[in-house]
C-alpha cells in the first residue's frame, strides 16, 4: 500500500550511509564463497537506496508486496523495463533465500555483479543529488 508521508532528507541520508557501509563490508568478503549472502547484501543495498528515494519524494510502501511496489515505483522513474524485471527477479531470489533456504549459484553472482554494481552506483548518485 502506497502512502504519502512528509519528505525526509535526513532519513534518506541515513539510508544512503547504511547502504554505503553495507557495500564496503560486502567488498571485504569473498563473494564467491558466500553467493547467497552476497545476493542478500546487494539486495539490501538497493532496497535502502530505493527507500531513500521514496523518502525524499514523500512516499512510503507498507504491508504485503511493499518491496515489489517500491521497486516498481522507483523503476518507472529511473530504470528501464528490463532493469525493473531484473530487480524483481533479484527480490524473488532474496525472498527464496530467506523463506525457503534457497542457495544462489555462484554463476548468478558472477554473471550479474556488474549490472548490480552499476545499479547501485546510479542509485547512490541519485540519492546524493536528491539529498544535497
Amino acid at each position: 500500500m502506497k502512502i504519502e508521508i512528509t519528505p525526509d532528507k535526513a532519513k534518506a541520508k541515513s539510508l544512503l550511509e547504511m547502504a554505503k557501509i553495507t557495500l564496503e563490508r560486502l567488498n571485504e568478503i569473498n563473494k564467491e564463497k558466500y553467493p547467497s549472502n552476497t545476493l542478500i547484501d546487494y539486495y539490501d543495498i538497493i532496497h535502502k537506496l530505493f527507500e531513500a528515494i521514496a523518502s525524499t519524494n514523500g512516499i512510503k510502501f507498507k504491508s504485503d508486496g511493499a518491496h515489489q511496489q517500491l521497486i516498481d515505483y522507483a523503476s518507472k522513474k529511473y530504470f528501464s523495463e528490463k532493469e525493473r524485471i531484473f530487480l524483481q527477479d533479484m527480490r524473488e531470489y532474496r525472498n527464496r533465500i530467506h523463506y525457503e533456504g534457497f542457495n544462489v549459484n555462484i554463476n548468478y553472482i558472477n554473471s550479474n555483479s556488474k549490472i548490480i554494481e552499476e545499479i547501485i552506483k546510479k542509485l547512490t548518485k541519485l540519492v546524493e543529488t536528491m539529498t544535497n
